[in-house]
């Protein structure tokens, strides 16, 4: 890979976890605001989901973890905080405004994780794991948090939406595709999987505890 390719994957990376910062940080300030939190506990939560994926899987990986290197993340939280405050009531009247945040964000941080991954020479089963982690993660710490039972458990496709858009996107590097359309690609892939496991209500299905 050139000098060329790795400027232009590190700096799609960076956008991709800003987005992906700016969006998970907005559904947990939402989650925040209906647990009446104040403005700090808001910040924190949203924050929490934010980073949580990313830094589990930085320190799998190894590496340091995403937002001890940039400010930019924390400023993109208290933006986040900002535009709720400023927008919830506009928002509010959007039935589904909330649940396209949470679904942005866990496509975004999906592909952060596989490029990320990928760029620090960890095979693609070893990606689409930790894709399913950085998007994943940082929902079951805000769940915890707000002492509920994480929705990756017990509701919609979630964290099964992660798996498939990583092999959607193993797929298509493997048949060549360049990076920017297989992200794009993915990212409209897990979008779609969440829409359609919301709308028509598609989980997997439950354990049932056996009686005898």
């Amino acid at each position: 890979m050139s000098y060329e390719d790795i400027e232009f994957s590190s700096t799609v990376l960076l956008i991709i976890e800003i987005l992906g910062t700016f969006a998970f940080a907005i559904s947990g300030i939402r989650h925040a605001a209906a647990k009446h939190f104040d403005w700090f506990g808001g910040f924190v939560c949203g924050f929490v989901v934010a980073i949580g994926g990313g830094t589990v899987r930085d320190v799998m990986l190894g590496v340091t973890p995403f937002w001890m290197t940039s400010s930019l993340y924390i400023i993109c939280t208290l933006l986040a905080l900002v535009f709720v405050l400023t927008f919830a009531r506009s928002l509010k009247r959007l039935d589904n405004a909330w649940f396209v945040f949470d679904t942005l964000g866990l496509a975004l941080f999906t592909i952060a994780g596989i490029q990320k991954t990928l760029a620090l020479g960890h095979p693609f089963w070893v990606a689409i794991v930790m894709g399913c982690i950085t998007g994943s993660a940082g929902g079951i710490t805000r769940d915890i948090l707000l002492n509920k039972v994480p929705v990756i458990f017990h509701k919609e496709i979630y964290a099964m939406a992660c798996v498939i858009g990583g092999m959607i996107y193993w797929l298509l590097m493997t048949l060549g595709v360049n990076m920017a359309l297989t992200s794009t690609v993915t990212f409209l892939a897990i979008c779609l999987i969440r829409y359609l496991a919301m709308r028509y209500h598609i989980s997997l299905p439950k354990l049932r505890q056996e009686h005898y």
